[in-house]
């Protein structure tokens, strides 16, 4: 009986957990996280010749976790759903330099 109550909570913390994180975005709305990433990129890296986008994910402070390629270097990036800042990103190796003059504060970008 015991092990049972265990299971049960276990499950429903699990579900709630799970339901927490699974709020979705509309399509105009991942388009302008995506267009605020991509404007990132390119005012605050350099040479940034392509972007590629793969996946969209909720993240785990009700953000867009939007995922890509510069230049074949894989990132992600936590975009405010609100007011599509970017909050975050990690990049793998190979990802294109962050420019000078945007190293101690990020440069400006739409």
């Amino acid at each position: 009986m015991r092990h049972c109550a265990v299971f049960c909570l276990l499950v429903f913390l699990l579900g709630c957990n799970a339901n927490s994180s699974a709020e979705t975005f509309d399509e105009q709305t991942i388009e302008e996280a995506r267009e605020s990433v991509e404007s990132y990129f390119r005012h605050n890296y350099e040479e940034v010749d392509k972007i590629t986008f793969i996946k969209d994910t909720s993240d785990s402070l009700d953000g867009l976790m939007i995922s890509g390629t510069v230049n074949g270097a894989e990132f992600s990036a936590s975009v405010d759903s609100e007011t599509f800042m970017v909050k975050s990103v990690g990049e793998t190796e190979g990802f294109p330099d962050v420019k000078e003059e945007c190293r101690d504060t990020i440069c400006d970008y739409e």
